[in-house]
């Protein structure tokens, strides 16, 4: 048995078998047990409206027979293309109830994206907002093999309709599409008829960014959506003490599990806000008093800079996650001094079904001496994960290498896509194409991507050493580090930094600050202070956009 396989890990999980018991074949029946706990409680909080679990039972009861007596069949496809809105938690259980796979579509999506993620996944039914098919879809729906859209609104189950995000809104109808709110009108009452859903059939399809090619549409299952949403009841807590608060993108595998799923599971409510605005989120905090929630540290950060932003925001939170991005302990520490609360680590993909590492609930994450890096977390129950070399062999604890996970929260595979399939999940692990290493007690620490490294002179550095060594000066609030072409050292390190608001610091002070603290071929030798750094939809800095600018 290899150290890997030990797992040394499960002693920070106290009393926990070593062999973690999935509790339900499928998500729905997952959902019907909650619904079965608890079936008077809040499914749904959208501003001022309220969806109880029997009447979340109910809708997606009539959409689910709806879309059976419009042609919908087991294994067929339902995209959804909403923001953080109610109907589409609505439209992932109607999916399933329906036999089908739910398709998760990103909101920022334009018309070329668009229209590859229905093709690719073969959707029949498409579920927009009015105002994104007015914008996108409407020039797309007619080429791909989409035979029923549904177009629903931002302004629906709530009636107080935030300026601060719904300014100039209004119903729109487009000819060729049925509004979803008549759907369910039509069909209400309706149930359909029983279906059988297995622990190996796709619960719904999760698109990579697609950074290093097309995206491939990853085929998270039923297993893999019940065993990662009980790893957060179980290993951050997530819901056993109140309301979950979604700032993640619903859309993405955090929101999707660590909001969505989870918040089924438990039961507990799911407070939404359609999209991340951080005075917006702050208020909501206040009027709902969630007592769990996981975002980027990007998330985070913009909330501790909002105005007027007190202790109190955070008062009822007894748990709160990061995920999507490493933090950096300066970052850390910030949200600690400025919340009164810890910001726990978590790490995992689109194609881990959300986590594959986690830092226990109540244990602090340690920080490695040498490189300055905040643990991830250790590998979640039932999960072994190595450290390999570019062949694939694992390599000695504490060495760094290609993180690689195996277990049930790893995805079949990708949709339509064998070759993909066989290069990146050989024998069903995942090579993550992130680089990090474990310590002999299981604590694992990213390193960087392993694209993202620079080389400079031939000494290898990683973007992440020195984003987290710029962190730690007060004025800086976010950075990203690139690796820029050099006639005399092929390529040199340049940061892109944002200042955190009413602070200055010059580019000299900030080279200055990163010389002292680090090896000479590792500090910049430029810095651009900018307003922004890009992000994707999901708080995650893009550094390909800062290369070559």
């Amino acid at each position: 048995m290899s150290d890997y396989d030990e797992r040394p890990w499960l002693a920070l999980y106290g009393d926990q078998p070593a062999d973690y018991e999935i509790e339900f074949d499928d998500a729905l029946s997952m959902f019907r047990a909650g619904l079965a706990r608890d079936p008077s409680g809040d499914a749904l909080r959208y501003f001022d409206g309220v969806i109880g679990r029997r009447e979340l039972d109910e809708l997606s009861d009539a959409l689910a027979a709806g879309l059976l007596a419009n042609g919908f069949a087991a294994g067929d496809r339902l995209a959804v293309y909403l923001q953080n809105v109610p109907q589409f938690v609505v439209a992932m259980v109607a999916t399933w109830k329906a036999g089908g796979v739910m398709v998760s579509i990103n909101p920022m999506s334009r018309s070329r994206e668009l229209s590859y993620l229905l093709k690719d996944s073969g959707a029949t039914v498409l579920l927009s907002l009015e105002s994104l098919y007015d914008q996108v879809a409407r020039d797309v729906v007619p080429d791909t093999g989409v035979r029923l859209v549904l177009t629903t609104s931002e302004l629906d189950f709530q009636t107080r309709d935030d300026e601060r995000l719904f300014a100039g809104v209004t119903r729109q109808r487009h000819e060729g599409t049925t509004d979803l709110g008549e759907f369910l009108a039509e069909h209400r009452g309706q149930t359909p008829p029983p279906v059988q859903l297995g622990p190996d059939d796709v619960a719904f399809l999760t698109y990579t960014s697609g950074t290093t090619g097309v995206p491939k549409g990853a085929m998270n299952t039923h297993r893999n959506v019940v065993f990662t949403a009980q790893v957060y009841r179980d290993w951050t807590h997530a819901g056993r003490d109140g309301a979950i608060f979604g700032i993640a993108p619903l859309f993405h595998i955090t929101g999707l599990i660590g909001h969505i799923a989870v918040s089924m599971l438990v039961p507990a409510p799911l407070v939404l806000a359609y999209r991340f605005e951080p005075q917006v989120v702050l208020d909501a905090f206040l009027e709902h008093r969630p007592a769990f929630t996981i975002g980027a540290i990007t998330a985070f950060s913009a909330l501790l800079n909002a105005p007027g932003v007190t202790r109190d925001h955070f008062a009822s939170f007894t748990s709160i996650y990061s995920g999507g991005a490493p933090i950096s302990p300066a970052a850390e520490r910030r949200f600690l001094e400025a919340t009164g609360k810890q910001v726990h680590n978590a790490y995992g993909l689109t194609e881990t079904t959300s986590p594959m590492t986690v830092t226990p609930f109540g244990t602090p994450s340690p920080v490695d001496p040498a490189s300055g890096a905040l643990s991830v977390g250790v590998p979640t129950p039932n999960t072994v994960v190595r450290i390999q070399d570019d062949d694939g062999k694992d390599l000695p604890l504490g060495e760094v290498g290609e993180i690689v996970a195996d277990g049930p929260q790893v995805v079949a595979g990708y949709w339509g896509k064998p070759e993909e399939t066989a290069a990146n999940l050989p024998g069903g692990a995942l090579k993550s194409g992130d680089v990090g290493f474990m310590t002999p007690e299981g604590w694992v620490f990213i390193v960087d991507r392993k694209k993202d490294m620079i080389n400079a002179s031939g000494y290898k550095v990683w973007p992440r050493e020195v984003e987290d060594v710029l962190a730690e000066h007060p004025a800086v609030r976010e950075s990203a580090v690139v690796g820029v072409p050099d006639e005399r050292r092929g390529e040199t390190v340049k940061a892109f930094v944002s200042l955190v608001p009413g602070a200055s610091a010059t580019p000299d002070e900030l080279i200055a600050h990163c010389k002292e603290r680090m090896a000479a071929y590792k500090y910049p030798r430029s810095v651009a202070l900018v307003d922004e750094l890009p992000k994707t939809v999901t708080g995650k800095i893009l550094r390909r956009e800062l290369r070559g600018t």
